[in-house]
C-alpha cells in the first residue's frame, strides 16, 4: 500500500500511467493484477491505468500516447485550433494526430477524445529532431504540438483526401501571421509537390503577406507538369 500511496502522492490527477510507472515505484505486475481486483487502480488497457473514477486529462493522455507511437504530435487542424486559428465551431471537435508509423490509437483514449491518426511523413527530416514540432507553449508538461506553419502544411497535404478545399482556403485566410522563414523551411523539406504547390496557389490567390517572404525558385515544386486530381470537391489543377 506505501508504493501505490506513494504513486497517487506523486502523480496529478488524471494522469494515465503504465506498468514501467508502476515498477518504477515498486509495484510489480502481480501486484497492480491485485490492486486492479481490489479497486485501488483502474485498468484501461494491458499495461496501462489510472486511479479509479477519475476523469483523464488530455494533455497527460497524449504525452503516454507519444511514448507508445513514434514520432505522434498533435498536428494540421488541431493545433492550428489550438494556436487561435479556426473557422468553424463544433459541439464535439475530432483531434487530428501525426506520426512517422503505422498505429491504431487505443479504445481508452478515443473513447474519451475523439481523434484521427495520420501516418505521415511530410517532410524529410530525422525524427530524432524534427522540424518545428514542440512542447505546447514550450512548456514542459505539455503534448508535442507542430509550430502553426508545420501544422498549415500539415492540414493542405489532406487536401483531396480528408480535407475539404474550401475549408483549407477559408482557414488559410486566417494565416496572415505565419512565419515566412519558418515556412520557408518547411518547404524546401516537404516531399509532397501538391501541397507545396497549393501553399503557394493559396498565398497568391489571397495575397497573405507570408508569400512575399518565400523563394519560391528554390521549392520543390516538381515538373513543369502540373498536377491534377479528383475528389469530392472537383477537379484540383495545381500549376507549378
Amino acid at each position: 500500500m506505501s508504493n501505490l500511496k506513494y504513486l497517487f502522492t506523486h502523480l496529478k490527477t488524471g494522469v494515465p500511467f503504465t506498468s514501467k510507472d508502476l515498477a518504477a515505484t515498486g509495484i510489480s505486475p502481480d501486484l497492480a493484477v491485485y490492486y486492479v481486483r481490489a479497486g485501488w487502480l483502474t485498468r484501461l488497457a494491458r499495461g496501462v491505468y489510472c486511479r479509479p473514477n477519475e476523469t483523464l486529462s488530455l494533455h497527460p493522455s497524449l504525452q503516454l500516447l507519444e511514448r507508445q507511437v513514434r514520432g505522434l504530435h498533435v498536428g494540421g487542424k488541431t493545433a492550428l485550433d489550438w494556436y487561435g486559428t479556426r473557422q468553424y465551431l463544433l459541439q464535439k471537435e475530432t483531434l487530428h494526430l501525426y506520426g512517422w508509423v503505422s498505429a491504431r490509437l487505443p479504445t481508452w483514449f478515443l473513447e474519451r477524445f475523439p481523434s484521427e491518426y495520420h501516418r505521415k511523413r511530410l517532410f524529410k527530416e530525422d525524427p530524432g529532431t524534427p522540424l518545428h514540432i514542440l512542447p505546447f507553449k514550450k512548456q514542459d508538461d505539455a503534448p508535442s504540438v507542430s509550430s502553426p506553419e508545420r501544422a498549415f502544411l500539415e492540414l493542405l497535404s489532406e487536401v483531396g483526401v480528408r480535407q475539404p478545399l474550401l475549408e483549407a482556403r477559408e482557414l488559410a485566410e486566417t494565416t496572415y501571421t505565419l512565419r515566412a522563414d519558418v515556412l520557408g523551411l518547411l518547404l524546401k523539406h516537404c516531399t509532397s509537390v501538391k501541397t507545396v504547390r497549393l501553399c503557394l496557389k493559396l498565398g497568391r490567390d489571397l495575397s497573405l503577406p507570408w508569400l512575399k517572404g518565400l523563394k519560391a525558385a528554390g521549392l520543390p515544386t516538381g515538373s513543369r507538369q502540373p498536377w491534377v486530381s479528383r475528389s469530392r470537391d472537383g477537379l484540383l489543377v495545381l500549376k507549378p
